[in-house]
């Protein structure tokens, strides 16, 4: 069974997830996501899996593929609903990559490969109509009353796509959108009743977001895209532990440390691998082609990254045993794992100390959360 769904999950990785991120010039969200966001939990528990429901009369393979499907849309849920908060709360500590979003997610049955357009129309109801998915909290498309399961049907009067390619063609529409106006008027489907919203739009982090098809414990920031591995996923066991984790990749984008060490090309490599049906893992074996990052250009981004999380409302008590038992659990001689390409834990834990007092200290005055 854990063959059949490798394989399946693999497969809707690849044409689900990394098509998604080539909409991000006009994203509907963020990275193209296409699955709901929300605001972290206060409680921060661990986030479980959704089952899918059992269908003894079905296949085991299409029963497989209905669980890959679940699976994948509860592990990109989790990813993207811990990222919407960083994106969303530090535009003015990724000015650069900052841009305006829509505020909402949104798919249809062609989102995924052949093999999963059955699953996704029965477990997830979808047809040929793209169809919001999720919307993030706090934005202007919540704030305007967009909700999951309306289908989109016009944006300022031009009537949206439907079919194999309505994804794409839809960002072509929405792309001039994004720049010389304020908000969007939305027409969507709801009910069986048109209903027109005037969509305020989102201003935001325009990090790419992606999972990795690899069990390795290991995340890469390429300068615009964030890869967090399925292993990294699993090993965080609370959101706020996804959260660290997430901020540090987008602290490193925002500091332009992948450009400042030539390795732009080569994650950028990675990450595509990564996102592959079947990752060539010969490639990314030992350090796959990276040297460790320099212990001063670590700690800049840890800095950064504990901001970004103060800002985005998430705890930040335990960022440094987090950061030390991730050493300890998967130590620099892993080479295929997240310490050895980032070994000065030492050095690191001495400036997060000092930033969490400073950050500390500017909550308790009501200053300004900027480094």
């Amino acid at each position: 069974m854990a063959g059949i769904f490798r394989n399946a999950l693999t497969r809707l990785e690849q044409h689900s997830m990394r098509q998604r991120l080539l909409l991000l010039p006009a994203a509907l969200l963020m990275a193209a996501c296409a699955t709901p966001v929300s605001q972290p939990s206060t409680d921060a528990q661990p986030a479980e899996p959704s089952r899918p429901a059992a269908a003894p009369s079905r296949p085991a393979t299409a029963g497989a593929e209905m669980q890959a499907l679940q699976t994948m849309v509860s592990m990109q849920d989790r990813l993207y609903r811990v990222a919407a908060p960083l994106l969303v709360n530090n535009t003015e500590l990724c000015k650069k990559n900052a841009r305006n979003l829509l505020g909402f997610t949104a798919k249809n049955r062609y989102s995924y490969s052949n093999e999963f357009a059955i699953a996704a129309q029965r477990t997830l109801n979808l047809d040929d109509r793209l169809q919001v998915m999720g919307v993030l909290a706090g934005s202007g498309a919540a704030r305007a009353g967009v909700k999951h399961g309306d289908i989109l049907l016009a944006v300022e009067d031009k009537t949206l796509p439907k079919g194999e390619t309505a994804e794409r063609e839809a960002a072509t529409i929405l792309a001039p959108m994004m720049t010389g106006r304020s908000n969007i008027a939305l027409t969507v489907l709801r009910d069986g009743s048109r209903v027109t919203l005037n969509v305020p739009l989102t201003y935001a982090c325009a990090f790419g977001i992606e999972l990795g098809n690899t069990d390795n414990v290991i995340a890469y920031a390429d300068g615009h895209r964030i890869l967090v591995t399925r292993g990294m996923l699993n090993a965080t066991r609370t959101d706020d532990e996804l959260a660290y984790v997430l901020a540090k990749e987008m602290a490193h984008n925002a500091l332009s440390h992948a450009t400042k060490q030539r390795t732009s090309a080569t994650v950028g490599g990675i990450i595509d691998n990564l996102t592959r049906i079947r990752p060539d893992m010969s490639a990314i074996s030992g350090m796959s082609g990276l040297r460790p990052m320099p212990q001063d250009l670590d700690a800049m981004a840890d800095k950064l990254s504990l901001y970004m999380l103060a800002r985005a409302g998430y705890n930040i008590d335990q960022v440094v045993p987090f950061w030390q038992r991730m050493a300890s659990q998967y130590p620099a001689n892993v080479l295929n794992g997240y310490t050895a390409l980032h070994p000065s834990t030492n050095y690191r834990v001495a400036a997060m100390e000092k930033t969490l007092k400073d950050i500390r200290s500017k909550q308790a005055r009501k200053k300004p959360l900027m480094p």
